[in-house]
């Protein structure tokens, strides 16, 4: 029953993103449509069969029981539909086809432009109700590296201080993690090493490498103390206590949380730790559990091994913040889809179609709650303006460039080009779609 109710919180949370996303990319184009006297004849979120529908005026609202898009059909225009029975007739001043070249641009980009004021909105109300909590770098210390790392690999070593990134000094941790930045041509890391600073260079798969093997938490900061104790473990039979710090296993020095974790999950058998606590050092020995290979012991609050603090926004700040995060959600995407057409990341492990999209929205709703939900909601929205816009006819840059066309030549492409253009643009979709999907499975079910 676990998988039915999992299966059914992601489609539900799916629709949930989707519908928001589709709604407010079609209001774009419906708006601009009205504000410059086109007539539109439906307005759907959602693809046939219908569900609901009515009319008021001129427009037939319709919900559809395909929850993968939408659309806004509006008069004299070749668009989803294929319908050119209009061509041949008298252009009517409601038309589309009946306004100037300028026009249809906007209404055409229109869509896309509501989805990055959504993305800017959402990500603005959560600066301005939740705002922010950050870890200033100045007030971390040496991070742990382990040597099986991807941060190892680029050169980074135990004691490192991650200070910038693209040569650039950060003043938050997560200010290194940027998507825009990290997706940049040339990813540098700067360092604080023993007083001086190093700049390590990275390769240029180094996206792939980290979705794998992840590279630097808050966690790998953290000392080798730990909060408190589980009940009935080995650690609290031992005697250990919560506000220990463990100095040592079996003689080797420990300093890092995850390096202690690292020992006793490599541990085979009964092991000593050298405990320190109140300034005084004593020894135990302890066997982890058989079933668990743990000892019972739960990580140091961070708050604690390094300040934590906690922005507060107004509404002008809160704003500056959405277009910020827009921003960099936008630059990431475009930029990472840069790296999959060279090569240097994975396309198999980074194209995410209607599966990918379902699961990471259902995990970040799982994680962060509404928080996560809307965080997701607000880069997907970046994403799927990004994607309507690349120049594939059935898609709006693929109407972009027919207008722009227009413009430059003073001439409208035939109808006969722009249907058979039409008509190559939806297979290559469909094409697409199922390339994803498949992609999708095969990730997830580990084929």
């Amino acid at each position: 029953m676990d998988w039915l109710v999992n299966f059914s919180s992601t489609i539900l949370i799916f629709i949930a993103a989707i519908f928001i996303l589709v709604t407010i990319h079609e209001l774009g184009h419906f708006i601009a449509a009205k504000i410059f006297g086109m007539r539109v004849d439906k307005f759907s979120i959602g693809f046939p069969p219908k569900i609901f529908g009515f009319k008021k005026g001129d427009t037939e609202y319709v919900i559809g029981a395909t929850p993968l898009g939408g659309y806004v059909s509006i008069a004299g225009m070749i668009d989803e539909s294929m319908d050119t029975e209009f061509v041949d007739e008298e252009v009517k001043p409601d038309e589309f086809r009946a306004k100037p070249v300028w026009q249809r641009m906007i209404v055409i980009t229109a869509g896309v432009i509501f989805n990055v004021i959504l993305a800017v909105a959402i990500y603005a109300g959560i600066a301005l109700h939740y705002g922010e909590t950050v870890v200033p770098i100045e007030s971390m210390e040496g991070a742990y590296v382990s040597e099986n790392s991807v941060a190892h690999q680029i050169g980074m070593q135990t004691g490192d201080r991650l200070i910038g990134v693209n040569n650039r000094e950060v003043e938050h941790f997560r200010q290194l993690l940027n998507p825009a930045e990290l997706t940049g041509r040339e990813l540098t890391f700067l360092v604080e090493r023993n007083g001086e600073r190093v700049t390590l260079s990275t390769p240029p798969n180094f996206l792939d490498l980290v979705s794998k093997d992840g590279f630097i938490s808050q966690e790998n900061y953290l000392p080798s103390s730990f909060s408190a104790v589980q009940e009935g473990s080995p650690a609290e039979q031992a005697g250990l206590q919560g506000g220990d710090k463990i100095v040592a296993v079996d003689g080797e020095p420990v300093n890092y949380w995850v390096q202690l974790v690292e020992k006793i999950q490599s541990a085979e058998n009964t092991l000593t730790l050298d405990v320190e606590r109140n300034g005084e050092r004593f020894q135990v020995s302890l066997a982890p559990d058989p079933e668990t290979g743990q000892i019972g012991i739960a990580s140091p609050n961070p708050e604690g091994s390094f300040s934590i603090e906690q922005l507060n926004y107004n509404f002008g700040e809160a704003l500056g913040v959405g277009v910020e995060r827009s921003n960099d959600a936008l630059f990431g995407i475009v930029q990472g889809i840069g790296k999959m057409f060279s090569g240097d990341i994975s396309v198999r492990e980074n194209l995410g179609g209607p599966v990918a999209i379902a699961n990471v929205t259902r995990e970040a709703t799982e994680r962060g709650g509404w928080l996560g939900f809307w965080n997701i909601t607000a880069f997907l929205s970046v994403t799927l303006a990004i994607m309507n816009m690349l120049p594939i006819p059935a898609l709006d840059g693929g109407h972009f460039m027919f207008l722009l066309y227009e413009g430059i030549t003073r001439r409208e492409p035939s109808p006969k080009v722009r249907m058979g253009l039409q008509q190559l643009g939806f297979i290559l979709l469909i094409g697409l779609f199922i390339l994803v999907t498949f992609n999708d499975i095969l990730r997830t079910f580990g084929g």
